[in-house]
């Protein structure tokens, strides 16, 4: 099994694609603020479950980085959120689906915690 197997990465890598893609299409004084911050933030929810992943034969470090990778993808929402309410994101569809994605992920984080939570010994085998 790997890291790599896991529906909440798989999600998580392709929002990182799409959110990538996404900032380089906003205006260029965004390149350094929202955008920035944007990309930072989904990147650490895909890494939090990795990492979290590799510490996985502990529990409460494994939940531990799962709740950073959850509080991350909060933190891409709120961006995705004021790119839109600035007007630097225009695309109405682009920003939906994302943001649909993102909740979706954040559904799916809560989901595993609690299944880590309760059956923490399945997940190390």
């Amino acid at each position: 099994m790997s890291y790599k197997n896991l529906e909440i990465w798989k999600i998580a890598r392709q929002v990182v694609i799409e959110i990538h893609s996404m900032s380089l299409l906003l205006p260029k004084f965004e390149q350094f603020e929202e955008a920035q911050q944007i990309r930072r933030s989904s990147k650490t929810v895909r890494s939090c479950i990795v990492e979290g992943y590799g510490r996985r034969k502990y529990k409460a470090d494994y939940i531990k980085f799962l709740i950073y990778a959850l509080s991350s993808n909060d933190e891409t929402i709120d961006h995705l959120e004021t790119l839109f309410e600035t007007a630097s994101l225009k695309d109405h569809l682009l920003y939906h689906s994302l943001h649909q994605k993102l909740n979706m992920l954040g559904k799916k984080l809560n989901n595993f915690i609690q299944a880590v939570e309760l059956h923490h010994n399945d997940f190390i085998k």
